[in-house]
């Protein structure tokens, strides 16, 4: 018999962000200490190399100056191995001349996942929803949405 994967429900507008250690596309980042002095745009997608989570992931890219400019940095998430993003990050660069520079999540544990609400009982145990967090200088969390 298959055990059920237990999910934590989605923060909601005011509760103090979840803090987390994840290996990156930049090494080593807790959560805590990635949002010093600075907004953060925590966003997940479902898996590399697909058309749609490609096209997100540039466009931030694309925008990032702005973000920056902005007091804002930008962290990207799924549950896809650390080989699998790098890998990614370099196939977007060769064909679209696009890098990535800011971090993404190898979240293949599926905690950070789990702490942010962004695996939905019932769908792809191996999949993230796309999902966008937007937290504050003091890591309160402020805002989300979800769509599949």
């Amino acid at each position: 018999m298959e055990t059920p994967l237990l999910t934590s429900s989605m923060p909601r507008i005011g509760d103090k962000a979840p803090d987390f250690e994840a290996n990156t596309t930049q090494g080593a980042l807790r959560f805590s200490d990635y949002n010093i002095g600075s907004w953060v745009i925590l966003f997940s997608h479902p898996a590399d190399f697909t058309p749609v989570c490609t096209t997100e992931l540039t466009e931030f890219a694309r925008e990032q100056e702005y973000f920056l400019h902005n007091n804002t940095k930008l962290l990207g998430l799924s549950i896809d191995s650390i080989h699998s993003h790098i890998a990614w990050v370099h196939n977007v660069r060769a064909n679209t001349g696009v890098t990535m520079r800011f971090p993404l999540i190898a979240d293949s544990s599926m905690k950070v996942a789990n702490l942010y609400g962004m695996l939905h009982p019932g769908e792809h145990a191996t999949e993230t929803v796309r999902a966008v967090f937007l937290l504050t200088r003091t890591a309160l969390f402020v805002s989300s949405c979800t769509t599949r």
